[in-house]
């Protein structure tokens, strides 16, 4: 099944890459998400090259009841966006690899970051998301999907509330994370 994801970030594009590297910013989300548990890794720079590698562990109760067999009582999920260097004006390219342990369901795509207007970015996320389970496949993969669209509406909130939190200038020079 096809995933295509957009956020708008409310800050440009080199401001969105520092947030997004911020170990503690993806703790943050990991936690708004309902994790009940969280590792976080970032290597990298911002200003370059980074990789983010989360872990979480999610009550199953986020899917429904009748495929909740298939992965017993939580849903341990794993993480990897890898960004490539910015451009001058802080876009980027990166892929992005979602797994469920114990689960055959995998998401792997392109992401990019990407400025829209003067104070403002969008990160997208464009992947395949495949749930090799005979019979439940299709229903499963939707599954995921709402899943993954929650995750990702959770890290567009938490990077708004912070970035207004902190205040934003839209020049590159923003104050976040």
């Amino acid at each position: 099944m096809r995933l295509t994801l957009t956020v708008e970030i409310p800050t440009d594009a080199h401001a969105a890459a520092r947030l997004l590297a911020d170990p503690e910013f993806v703790r943050e989300t990991v936690r708004a998400s309902g994790a009940t548990g969280e590792q976080v890794d970032v290597t990298g720079s911002p200003d370059a090259a980074f990789t983010v590698t989360s872990r979480r562990a999610l009550p199953a109760d986020q899917i429904p009841a009748h495929l909740r067999g298939f992965v017993g009582s939580t849903i341990d999920v794993r993480q990897v966006d890898a960004w490539e260097a910015p451009g001058a004006d802080g876009s980027r390219l990166g892929t992005v690899v979602v797994e469920i342990a114990g689960a055959p369901v995998r998401l792997t795509g392109r992401t990019t970051l990407a400025p829209a207007g003067p104070a403002g970015s969008t990160a997208t996320y464009d992947g395949d998301l495949k749930a090799a389970i005979p019979l439940f496949g299709s229903a499963v993969e939707q599954a995921a999907a709402g899943a993954i669209r929650s995750a990702v509406a959770v890290t567009a909130d938490v990077a708004r509330r912070r970035l207004a939190e902190r205040g934003r200038t839209g020049d590159g020079k923003d104050t976040a994370p």
